[in-house]
């Protein structure tokens, strides 16, 4: 008899994580036998608490097509609350609601904070005689979820992505700064990463040749703003002109952090940034030529522009999404889909899978032997690593009218068979 699925995304978005979503969604229907309605938890695990489930099964199939290009997590939501051992309630609801809707198969599609809370679902699900297949799809931007060695996990989906945005971010920018560095001869932009520095690294991509005044200050550099003002100063010296790339979580200044519920700080939405802070300094520590340091901080497009996606993000984010759903129906509970990179000169990967307990709240760290000796660049074992990822071609997507066509799944909710409930995190 088969049993009903609810997958639910969690945490920051990415240009590819509905590519993931569809994926799930199209597998399930090759295991009939096993996979009755497949459910989109609206909003996450705040959706499941709600009992506002989503029939993705019911959806026109050209909707679900269009997942494909449909970027961030407008299409069933995403949230950033967390299950807390200390609010039980919020735990006994989940398999409430599991089992009022006959829920069999558990996917969550977010990062390492997300296969934790896969994982807790599944041993409580299993200590309350409830047989659940909890499953986690692979999904985060910065690239953190994992062991450093890539031995568990080579990539996430969605960090291609924003890889790629990077290099092209950066090509137009050099053009800009070329074009204004009489007046404007420093240009500072920032990279989301948190305190990683994957995402700033790829800022590389833009010059593999290493052509162009370029300085890359990742998170993991651990330089101060007075040595980043002499380095940036030399190069003024050298070359007339630098644009710097800093990532969002270099630890150089209070910036007034706010902090999500995972405990993490929400960069974007703290009381400055760096690449502020950055400017600040340079200008008043004095530049080594005329003018003045300006910069740049891009925010969520970062994550939700899905016309820089990477056709190879796009592709292995919809496979990792398919294997998820294979390992649901022939391995069970408690695993992770995964990419593996085969070894080799030619880039290939394999899908895998790896026990949810081993990338619960993972985080890798960017190697430090990837980082050049004077810690403002990347070396080029990061470019063989990450170059792969961005692809070779620009992603089509659809237009209607001029506008790009997004999906827009119909609000077929699942009648609720339980009284209203208030998560324990919003009283």
């Amino acid at each position: 008899m088969p049993r009903n699925v609810v997958v639910a995304q969690s945490g920051g978005p990415s240009p590819v994580i509905n590519n993931s979503l569809r994926g799930v969604i199209e597998a399930c229907r090759e295991y009939p036998g096993h996979f009755g309605t497949v459910h989109g938890a609206y909003h996450g695990v705040e959706g499941i608490l709600r009992e506002e489930l989503l029939d993705l099964s019911g959806q026109d199939e050209e909707e679900i097509s269009l997942l494909r290009t449909t970027p961030a997590a407008g299409s069933i939501g995403t949230c950033r609350y967390k299950l807390k051992k200390d609010r039980q309630e919020d735990f006994d609801r989940v398999i409430e609601v599991f089992k009022a809707h006959n829920i069999g198969y558990f996917f969550y599609i977010g990062g390492n904070d997300s296969m934790d809370t896969a994982h807790k679902i599944s041993r409580l699900a299993h200590e309350r005689g409830l047989d659940l297949v909890a499953t986690g799809v692979p999904k985060t931007i910065d690239n953190d979820v994992g062991d450093s060695e890539f031995k568990l996990i080579d990539h996430t989906p969605g960090y291609g992505s924003v890889a790629r945005y990077w290099a092209s971010y950066v090509q137009c920018a050099n053009e800009e700064n070329a074009g204004s560095s009489p007046a404007d001869p420093v240009l500072v932009m920032q990279a989301m990463g948190r305190k990683i520095g994957f995402i700033a690294a790829s800022a590389r991509l833009a010059d593999p040749e290493r052509t162009l005044p370029l300085q890359i200050y990742l998170a993991e550099s651990g330089l101060t703003l007075p040595e980043l003002a002499d380095r940036v100063n030399d190069q003024l010296k050298d070359t007339g002109r630098v644009m710097v790339v800093v990532n969002e979580g270099m630890p150089v200044a209070d910036i007034g952090e706010i902090k999500d519920a995972f405990g993490h700080t929400e960069f974007s939405a703290s009381q400055t940034t760096i690449a502020q802070a950055v400017v600040n300094y340079l200008n008043g520590a004095g530049l080594a030529a005329r003018g003045a340091a300006r910069c740049q901080v891009p925010g969520c497009d970062q994550r939700d522009a899905v016309v820089y996606a990477s056709t190879v993000d796009l592709e292995e984010a919809y496979k990792v999404g398919q294997k998820a759903a294979q390992i649901a129906a022939e391995d069970g509970s408690g695993y992770m889909a995964t990419i593996i990179r085969k070894a080799g000169r030619i880039y290939n990967v394999e899908y895998d899978k790896v026990p949810l307990e081993l990338v619960a709240n993972s985080e890798r760290s960017f190697p430090e032997d990837w980082l050049t000796e004077n810690r403002t660049d990347v070396t080029e074992d990061f470019v063989t690593y990450a170059r792969p990822l961005i692809g070779e071609d620009w992603v089509s997507v659809p237009l209607a009218g001029g506008l790009m066509r997004f999906a827009r799944l119909k609000p077929l909710f699942a009648e609720k068979r339980l009284p209203e409930y208030i998560p324990m995190g919003h009283r």
